[in-house]
Protein backbone atom coordinates (compact mmCIF):
# COMPACT_ATOMS: atom_id res chain seq x y z
CA UNK A 1 0.00 0.00 0.00
CA UNK A 2 1.58 3.31 -1.09
CA UNK A 3 1.68 6.46 0.98
CA UNK A 4 -1.28 8.11 -0.81
CA UNK A 5 -3.55 5.10 -0.28
CA UNK A 6 -2.58 4.99 3.39
CA UNK A 7 -3.56 8.65 3.76
CA UNK A 8 -6.91 8.07 2.07
CA UNK A 9 -7.63 5.06 4.32
CA UNK A 10 -6.68 7.05 7.39
CA UNK A 11 -8.97 9.89 6.29
CA UNK A 12 -12.00 7.63 5.82
CA UNK A 13 -11.24 5.84 9.09
CA UNK A 14 -11.26 9.19 10.87
CA UNK A 15 -14.58 10.11 9.26
CA UNK A 16 -16.06 6.78 10.32
CA UNK A 17 -14.91 7.20 13.93
CA UNK A 18 -16.19 10.78 13.96
CA UNK A 19 -19.58 9.69 12.63
CA UNK A 20 -19.78 6.95 15.27
CA UNK A 21 -18.93 9.48 17.96
CA UNK A 22 -21.63 11.84 16.73
CA UNK A 23 -24.18 9.02 16.72
CA UNK A 24 -23.17 8.01 20.23
CA UNK A 25 -23.35 11.60 21.43
CA UNK A 26 -26.90 11.92 20.14
CA UNK A 27 -27.89 8.90 22.23
CA UNK A 28 -26.33 10.18 25.45
CA UNK A 29 -28.61 11.27 28.29
CA UNK A 30 -27.49 13.27 31.32
CA UNK A 31 -29.16 12.62 34.68
CA UNK A 32 -29.02 16.08 36.28
CA UNK A 33 -32.39 17.28 35.02
CA UNK A 34 -34.32 14.05 35.27
CA UNK A 35 -36.85 12.71 37.74
CA UNK A 36 -39.29 9.93 38.52
CA UNK A 37 -43.05 10.29 39.00
CA UNK A 38 -45.03 7.64 40.89
CA UNK A 39 -48.21 6.38 39.20
CA UNK A 40 -49.74 4.93 42.31
CA UNK A 41 -52.78 3.09 40.96
CA UNK A 42 -50.94 0.92 38.45
CA UNK A 43 -47.57 0.14 40.04
CA UNK A 44 -45.79 2.19 37.39
CA UNK A 45 -43.41 5.14 37.29
CA UNK A 46 -42.69 7.74 34.65
CA UNK A 47 -39.18 8.98 33.96
CA UNK A 48 -39.29 12.69 33.14
CA UNK A 49 -37.00 15.55 32.10
CA UNK A 50 -37.69 18.87 33.80
CA UNK A 51 -35.71 20.98 31.30
CA UNK A 52 -37.66 19.82 28.26
CA UNK A 53 -40.80 19.26 30.41
CA UNK A 54 -41.34 15.86 28.85
CA UNK A 55 -42.01 12.26 29.82
CA UNK A 56 -39.23 9.96 28.60
CA UNK A 57 -40.36 6.48 29.59
CA UNK A 58 -42.79 4.44 31.66
CA UNK A 59 -41.76 1.42 33.76
CA UNK A 60 -44.18 -1.05 35.31
CA UNK A 61 -43.96 -3.99 37.69
CA UNK A 62 -43.20 -2.05 40.89
CA UNK A 63 -45.99 -3.46 43.04
CA UNK A 64 -48.04 -1.42 45.53
CA UNK A 65 -47.09 2.23 45.15
CA UNK A 66 -49.95 3.64 47.24
CA UNK A 67 -47.46 5.26 49.62
CA UNK A 68 -44.22 5.20 47.66
CA UNK A 69 -41.09 7.31 47.99
CA UNK A 70 -37.73 7.46 46.21
CA UNK A 71 -34.07 8.20 46.91
CA UNK A 72 -31.23 8.39 44.38
CA UNK A 73 -27.71 7.04 44.05
CA UNK A 74 -24.91 9.60 44.26
CA UNK A 75 -24.39 9.51 40.50
CA UNK A 76 -28.16 10.04 40.00
CA UNK A 77 -28.40 7.04 37.71
CA UNK A 78 -30.35 4.73 40.00
CA UNK A 79 -33.64 5.44 41.76
CA UNK A 80 -34.55 3.30 44.78
CA UNK A 81 -38.33 3.00 45.07
CA UNK A 82 -39.86 2.04 48.42
CA UNK A 83 -43.31 0.46 47.96
CA UNK A 84 -46.04 -0.11 50.50
CA UNK A 85 -45.94 -3.86 49.88
CA UNK A 86 -42.38 -4.09 51.20
CA UNK A 87 -40.89 -3.91 47.74
CA UNK A 88 -37.49 -2.27 47.23
CA UNK A 89 -36.92 -1.61 43.54
CA UNK A 90 -33.73 -0.28 41.98
CA UNK A 91 -34.45 1.48 38.68
CA UNK A 92 -31.87 2.38 36.04
CA UNK A 93 -33.16 5.71 34.72
CA UNK A 94 -30.69 5.70 31.83
CA UNK A 95 -31.78 2.30 30.53
CA UNK A 96 -35.45 2.84 31.48
CA UNK A 97 -35.77 -0.48 33.26
CA UNK A 98 -35.74 -2.22 36.64
CA UNK A 99 -32.19 -3.14 37.63
CA UNK A 100 -33.23 -5.26 40.62
CA UNK A 101 -36.28 -5.74 42.84
CA UNK A 102 -36.74 -7.52 46.17
CA UNK A 103 -39.61 -7.94 48.63
CA UNK A 104 -37.94 -7.18 51.95
CA UNK A 105 -40.96 -6.96 54.29
CA UNK A 106 -44.73 -7.17 54.48
CA UNK A 107 -45.43 -3.45 54.78
CA UNK A 108 -42.92 -0.63 54.42
CA UNK A 109 -43.20 3.12 54.78
CA UNK A 110 -40.18 4.74 53.11
CA UNK A 111 -36.41 4.73 53.14
CA UNK A 112 -33.14 6.60 52.95
CA UNK A 113 -29.66 6.34 51.45
CA UNK A 114 -26.46 6.79 53.44
CA UNK A 115 -24.08 9.73 53.21
CA UNK A 116 -21.57 7.73 51.16
CA UNK A 117 -24.28 6.25 48.96
CA UNK A 118 -23.35 2.65 49.80
CA UNK A 119 -26.29 1.73 52.05
CA UNK A 120 -30.04 1.87 51.48
CA UNK A 121 -32.29 1.63 54.56
CA UNK A 122 -36.01 0.80 54.62
CA UNK A 123 -38.43 1.47 57.48
CA UNK A 124 -41.05 -1.21 58.03
CA UNK A 125 -44.44 -1.52 59.66
CA UNK A 126 -44.51 -5.32 59.31
CA UNK A 127 -42.40 -6.67 60.83
CA UNK A 128 -41.48 -3.53 62.71
CA UNK A 129 -37.90 -2.39 62.21
CA UNK A 130 -35.33 -1.14 59.72
CA UNK A 131 -33.53 -3.24 57.13
CA UNK A 132 -30.32 -1.95 55.55
CA UNK A 133 -29.07 -3.13 52.16
CA UNK A 134 -26.00 -2.82 49.98
CA UNK A 135 -26.93 -0.13 47.47
CA UNK A 136 -25.27 -1.90 44.57
CA UNK A 137 -26.47 -5.47 45.08
CA UNK A 138 -29.48 -5.05 47.41
CA UNK A 139 -28.00 -7.72 49.67
CA UNK A 140 -29.01 -7.43 53.34
CA UNK A 141 -26.41 -5.70 55.52
CA UNK A 142 -28.32 -5.22 58.80
CA UNK A 143 -31.72 -6.10 60.26
CA UNK A 144 -32.58 -3.68 63.07
CA UNK A 145 -35.60 -5.04 64.93
CA UNK A 146 -37.90 -2.52 66.60
CA UNK A 147 -39.00 -2.68 70.23
CA UNK A 148 -41.28 -5.59 71.13
CA UNK A 149 -44.85 -4.68 72.16
CA UNK A 150 -45.32 -7.08 75.03
CA UNK A 151 -48.76 -5.77 76.00
CA UNK A 152 -50.19 -6.00 72.48
CA UNK A 153 -52.01 -8.82 70.76
CA UNK A 154 -49.58 -11.22 69.10
CA UNK A 155 -49.15 -11.71 65.37
CA UNK A 156 -51.08 -14.47 63.62
CA UNK A 157 -48.04 -16.73 63.73
CA UNK A 158 -47.78 -16.31 67.50
CA UNK A 159 -44.75 -14.01 67.42
CA UNK A 160 -44.64 -10.82 69.46
CA UNK A 161 -45.49 -7.64 67.57
CA UNK A 162 -42.89 -4.93 67.19
CA UNK A 163 -43.34 -1.19 66.90
CA UNK A 164 -43.95 0.32 63.49
CA UNK A 165 -41.05 2.47 62.26
CA UNK A 166 -41.62 5.88 60.68
CA UNK A 167 -39.70 9.04 59.87
CA UNK A 168 -36.52 7.35 58.60
CA UNK A 169 -33.92 9.79 57.24
CA UNK A 170 -30.22 9.83 56.53
CA UNK A 171 -27.96 11.99 58.70
CA UNK A 172 -24.32 13.12 58.45
CA UNK A 173 -21.53 10.82 59.63
CA UNK A 174 -23.04 7.71 58.04
CA UNK A 175 -26.08 7.60 60.30
CA UNK A 176 -29.77 6.83 59.93
CA UNK A 177 -32.32 8.18 62.40
CA UNK A 178 -35.92 7.05 62.78
CA UNK A 179 -38.95 7.01 65.11
CA UNK A 180 -40.89 4.12 66.64
CA UNK A 181 -44.61 4.88 66.49
CA UNK A 182 -45.96 2.40 69.04
CA UNK A 183 -43.17 2.54 71.63
CA UNK A 184 -42.60 6.32 71.63
CA UNK A 185 -38.90 6.22 70.77
CA UNK A 186 -36.27 7.75 68.48
CA UNK A 187 -33.24 5.68 67.48
CA UNK A 188 -29.95 6.57 65.79
CA UNK A 189 -28.20 3.83 63.79
CA UNK A 190 -24.52 4.70 63.32
CA UNK A 191 -22.77 2.86 60.45
CA UNK A 192 -19.57 4.95 60.54
CA UNK A 193 -17.59 2.05 62.05
CA UNK A 194 -17.49 -1.67 61.19
CA UNK A 195 -19.83 -2.50 64.07
CA UNK A 196 -23.29 -0.93 64.08
CA UNK A 197 -23.98 1.35 67.06
CA UNK A 198 -27.56 2.04 68.17
CA UNK A 199 -28.52 5.01 70.35
CA UNK A 200 -32.06 4.87 71.74
CA UNK A 201 -34.16 7.70 73.16
CA UNK A 202 -37.29 6.56 75.00
CA UNK A 203 -40.45 8.34 76.21
CA UNK A 204 -40.02 11.04 73.56
CA UNK A 205 -43.77 11.82 73.30
CA UNK A 206 -46.86 9.90 72.30
CA UNK A 207 -46.97 8.25 68.86
CA UNK A 208 -44.38 9.91 66.61
CA UNK A 209 -45.98 9.63 63.17
CA UNK A 210 -43.47 11.26 60.82
CA UNK A 211 -40.25 13.23 61.00
CA UNK A 212 -37.79 15.40 59.13
CA UNK A 213 -34.19 16.46 59.34
CA UNK A 214 -33.12 20.09 58.85
CA UNK A 215 -31.33 20.80 55.55
CA UNK A 216 -27.97 21.11 57.36
CA UNK A 217 -28.48 17.71 59.01
CA UNK A 218 -28.40 19.06 62.56
CA UNK A 219 -31.96 18.78 63.86
CA UNK A 220 -34.24 15.74 63.69
CA UNK A 221 -37.86 16.61 64.49
CA UNK A 222 -40.66 14.10 64.97
CA UNK A 223 -44.32 15.06 64.93
CA UNK A 224 -46.48 13.55 67.67
CA UNK A 225 -49.90 12.19 66.77
CA UNK A 226 -50.87 11.22 70.31
CA UNK A 227 -50.45 14.70 71.77
CA UNK A 228 -49.82 18.28 70.81
CA UNK A 229 -46.17 19.00 70.25
CA UNK A 230 -43.02 17.68 68.60
CA UNK A 231 -39.81 16.00 69.67
CA UNK A 232 -36.39 17.38 68.66
CA UNK A 233 -32.94 15.79 68.70
CA UNK A 234 -29.87 17.98 68.18
CA UNK A 235 -27.55 15.65 66.30
CA UNK A 236 -24.58 17.88 67.10
CA UNK A 237 -25.27 17.18 70.79
CA UNK A 238 -27.19 13.89 71.02
CA UNK A 239 -25.99 13.54 74.61
CA UNK A 240 -28.52 16.23 75.56
CA UNK A 241 -31.36 13.85 74.69
CA UNK A 242 -34.75 14.75 73.26
CA UNK A 243 -36.25 18.20 73.65
CA UNK A 244 -39.98 18.84 73.46
CA UNK A 245 -41.02 21.77 71.30
CA UNK A 246 -44.41 23.34 70.54
CA UNK A 247 -45.91 21.40 73.43
CA UNK A 248 -49.13 23.40 73.62
CA UNK A 249 -49.89 24.36 70.05
CA UNK A 250 -53.59 23.88 69.38
CA UNK A 251 -54.45 23.26 73.04
CA UNK A 252 -58.01 24.30 73.74
CA UNK A 253 -58.89 24.65 70.07
CA UNK A 254 -61.61 22.50 68.61
CA UNK A 255 -59.86 20.13 66.20
CA UNK A 256 -61.29 18.85 62.96
CA UNK A 257 -61.23 15.20 61.85
CA UNK A 258 -57.78 14.46 60.44
CA UNK A 259 -58.30 13.26 56.85
CA UNK A 260 -54.60 12.92 56.04
CA UNK A 261 -51.56 13.31 58.26
CA UNK A 262 -49.28 16.12 57.12
CA UNK A 263 -45.90 15.12 55.77
CA UNK A 264 -43.16 16.70 57.82
CA UNK A 265 -40.56 16.12 55.09
CA UNK A 266 -42.15 19.07 53.34
CA UNK A 267 -41.46 21.54 56.14
CA UNK A 268 -40.46 24.88 54.72
CA UNK A 269 -37.39 26.30 56.43
CA UNK A 270 -36.77 29.86 55.30
CA UNK A 271 -34.21 32.01 57.10
CA UNK A 272 -34.88 31.90 60.82
CA UNK A 273 -38.37 30.47 60.43
CA UNK A 274 -40.03 27.15 59.73
CA UNK A 275 -43.50 26.95 58.22
CA UNK A 276 -45.22 23.86 59.60
CA UNK A 277 -48.56 22.14 58.85
CA UNK A 278 -50.84 22.08 61.88
CA UNK A 279 -52.51 18.72 62.53
CA UNK A 280 -56.30 18.89 62.37
CA UNK A 281 -56.37 22.65 61.77
CA UNK A 282 -56.66 25.00 58.80
CA UNK A 283 -53.38 26.61 59.80
CA UNK A 284 -49.72 26.85 58.91
CA UNK A 285 -47.62 27.51 62.01
CA UNK A 286 -44.62 29.84 61.94
CA UNK A 287 -41.77 28.71 64.20
CA UNK A 288 -38.58 30.54 65.12
CA UNK A 289 -35.83 27.98 64.45
CA UNK A 290 -33.44 29.68 66.89
CA UNK A 291 -35.75 29.26 69.87
CA UNK A 292 -38.16 26.62 68.51
CA UNK A 293 -41.11 28.64 69.79
CA UNK A 294 -44.18 29.41 67.74
CA UNK A 295 -44.25 33.03 66.58
CA UNK A 296 -47.24 33.13 64.31
CA UNK A 297 -50.06 31.33 62.53
CA UNK A 298 -51.34 31.68 58.97
CA UNK A 299 -54.96 30.74 58.22
CA UNK A 300 -55.19 28.63 55.08
CA UNK A 301 -57.75 26.94 52.84
CA UNK A 302 -57.81 23.53 54.53
CA UNK A 303 -55.74 21.02 56.48
CA UNK A 304 -52.22 21.39 55.03
CA UNK A 305 -50.30 18.29 53.94
CA UNK A 306 -47.11 19.58 52.31
CA UNK A 307 -45.78 23.03 53.22
CA UNK A 308 -42.83 23.47 50.86
CA UNK A 309 -40.42 26.34 50.27
CA UNK A 310 -39.01 27.30 46.91
CA UNK A 311 -35.22 26.85 46.72
CA UNK A 312 -34.78 30.61 47.20
CA UNK A 313 -37.04 30.48 50.32
CA UNK A 314 -38.99 33.52 49.09
CA UNK A 315 -42.32 31.70 48.85
CA UNK A 316 -43.97 28.67 50.44
CA UNK A 317 -46.45 26.49 48.55
CA UNK A 318 -49.13 24.51 50.42
CA UNK A 319 -51.43 21.67 49.36
CA UNK A 320 -54.32 20.25 51.35
CA UNK A 321 -56.05 17.10 52.54
CA UNK A 322 -59.38 15.78 51.25
CA UNK A 323 -61.98 17.17 50.69
CA UNK A 324 -60.21 20.45 49.89
CA UNK A 325 -57.40 18.91 47.86
CA UNK A 326 -58.09 20.78 44.62
CA UNK A 327 -56.24 23.87 45.82
CA UNK A 328 -52.70 25.24 46.20
CA UNK A 329 -51.94 28.35 48.22
CA UNK A 330 -48.77 30.44 48.09
CA UNK A 331 -47.35 32.21 51.16
CA UNK A 332 -44.85 35.08 51.09
CA UNK A 333 -42.17 34.30 53.69
CA UNK A 334 -41.31 37.94 54.38
CA UNK A 335 -44.81 39.15 55.18
CA UNK A 336 -45.93 35.67 56.33
CA UNK A 337 -49.19 36.14 54.46
CA UNK A 338 -51.09 34.47 51.62
CA UNK A 339 -50.44 35.96 48.19
CA UNK A 340 -52.19 33.57 45.79
CA UNK A 341 -54.64 30.69 45.54
CA UNK A 342 -54.51 28.25 42.61
CA UNK A 343 -57.01 25.57 41.55
CA UNK A 344 -55.04 22.89 39.67
CA UNK A 345 -57.80 20.25 40.01
CA UNK A 346 -58.93 17.44 42.27
CA UNK A 347 -56.35 15.45 44.18
CA UNK A 348 -53.24 17.63 44.27
CA UNK A 349 -50.97 15.20 46.13
CA UNK A 350 -47.38 16.38 45.76
CA UNK A 351 -45.13 19.20 44.55
CA UNK A 352 -41.50 19.26 43.45
CA UNK A 353 -39.44 22.33 42.57
CA UNK A 354 -36.80 22.33 39.88
CA UNK A 355 -33.36 22.64 41.51
CA UNK A 356 -33.15 26.44 41.14
CA UNK A 357 -36.85 26.99 41.68
CA UNK A 358 -38.04 28.52 38.42
CA UNK A 359 -40.75 25.87 38.04
CA UNK A 360 -42.85 23.67 40.30
CA UNK A 361 -44.33 20.35 39.19
CA UNK A 362 -47.60 19.13 40.74
CA UNK A 363 -49.27 15.73 40.65
CA UNK A 364 -53.02 16.10 40.16
CA UNK A 365 -54.14 12.54 40.79
CA UNK A 366 -57.85 12.70 40.04
CA UNK A 367 -57.27 14.56 36.78
CA UNK A 368 -54.54 12.09 35.69
CA UNK A 369 -52.17 14.97 35.07
CA UNK A 370 -48.81 16.40 36.01
CA UNK A 371 -48.99 20.20 35.91
CA UNK A 372 -45.98 22.50 35.60
CA UNK A 373 -46.15 26.08 36.89
CA UNK A 374 -43.87 29.08 36.57
CA UNK A 375 -43.11 30.09 40.17
CA UNK A 376 -42.64 33.79 39.40
CA UNK A 377 -45.89 34.36 37.54
CA UNK A 378 -47.58 31.34 39.18
CA UNK A 379 -49.10 30.39 35.86
CA UNK A 380 -49.61 26.98 34.29
CA UNK A 381 -46.99 26.23 31.61
CA UNK A 382 -47.69 22.64 30.58
CA UNK A 383 -49.57 19.46 31.42
CA UNK A 384 -48.27 15.89 31.07
CA UNK A 385 -50.66 12.91 31.14
CA UNK A 386 -50.04 10.43 33.97
CA UNK A 387 -52.10 7.65 35.54
CA UNK A 388 -53.03 8.64 39.12
CA UNK A 389 -49.73 10.46 39.76
CA UNK A 390 -48.57 11.04 43.31
CA UNK A 391 -44.94 11.58 44.37
CA UNK A 392 -42.58 13.55 42.11
CA UNK A 393 -38.86 13.15 42.79
CA UNK A 394 -36.12 14.96 40.85
CA UNK A 395 -32.55 13.64 40.81
CA UNK A 396 -31.23 16.78 42.51
CA UNK A 397 -32.37 15.06 45.73
CA UNK A 398 -29.30 12.84 45.41
CA UNK A 399 -27.21 15.64 46.91
CA UNK A 400 -29.55 16.81 49.68
CA UNK A 401 -29.56 15.55 53.26
CA UNK A 402 -32.73 13.77 54.28
CA UNK A 403 -34.32 13.55 50.83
Amino acid sequence: MNHKIKLICSYFLALTVSACNITSSNNLRATGDMGVVIERATGQVQIVNHTSKTALAQIDGLGDLSHASIVYSRDQRFAYVFGRDGGLTKIDILKDKIDKRILQSGNSIGGAISQDGKLVAVSNYTPGGVKVFDAQTLELVADIKATQLLNHEKNKDGSIKRSKVVGLVDAPDQRFIFSLFDSDEIWIADFSKPKLKLTKFTDIGRAPYDALISPDGRYYIAGLFGEDGMALVDLWHPDKGVRRILENYGKGDKKLPVYKMPHLEGWAMAGDFAFVPAVGQHNVLVINTKTWFQEGVIKVHGQPVFVMAQPDNRQVWVNFAFPRNDTIQVIDTQSQSLINTLKPGKGVLHMEFTPRGEHVWMSVRDENLIQIYDTKQQQLLKQIPAISPSGIFFTSRAHQIGL
